[in-house]
């Protein structure tokens, strides 16, 4: 029979291992900083340097960078929700960022982690831009034979990554036993 010394010190072991981050998490926090770095210079470039006055810039038959505001959310959704897109937006975003974090805080498979810290670093550049400019910066604009995909930035490009990840690693990781 164990002694209540051992019971205490099972349960202390245990708390210990819940608060240890999984193995992929000091990485996926690396990559998501790394992200939203890339993302917010990217949108300065843009912004401040390249798109000063706005224009369309032929990069290559298939490719223009434009420079465009989106209210909404990704690829144009939502645009017409007004003024509620500007606090509400932000907080479903921290909502789902730090449900993300938590996730990636005990995540133990690389594959996982990297694709959550993508879409956090996405989520989080995008909110900065809510933020500082009451919409997001777009401006990678794709097209074939007069067709045009909304246009997106960087960080969109990393949450969509990171969603297919999330996905792929669903499909591929092995199923633990619950």
């Amino acid at each position: 029979m164990p002694t209540r010394s051992n019971a205490i010190l099972q349960r202390l072991n245990r708390v210990r291992k819940f608060l240890r981050p999984g193995r992929a998490f000091w990485p996926g926090t690396a990559l998501a900083i790394s992200v939203i770095a890339l993302d917010q210079l990217s949108k300065w470039w843009i912004v401040h340097r390249v798109m000063d006055p706005p224009r369309v810039i032929e990069v290559a038959p298939f490719f223009n960078l434009v420079m465009t505001w989106n209210p909404g959310v990704s690829f144009g959704l939502l645009q017409d929700i007004g003024a509620t897109a500007t606090w509400l937006l932000p907080a479903v975003a921290a909502v789902v960022v730090s449900i993300l974090l938590v996730w990636l805080y005990r995540v133990q498979r690389m594959l996982l982690g990297c694709a959550l810290a993508l879409i956090v670093g996405g989520a989080i550049g995008n909110v900065i831009d809510r933020i500082m400019y009451g919409a997001v910066a777009d401006f990678l604009d794709f097209h074939v034979s007069g067709w045009h995909w909304p246009a997106f930035n960087v960080a969109d490009a990393a949450i969509t990554v990171g969603a297919v990840m999330v996905v792929t690693d669903a499909l591929l990781a092995p199923h633990e036993k619950r």
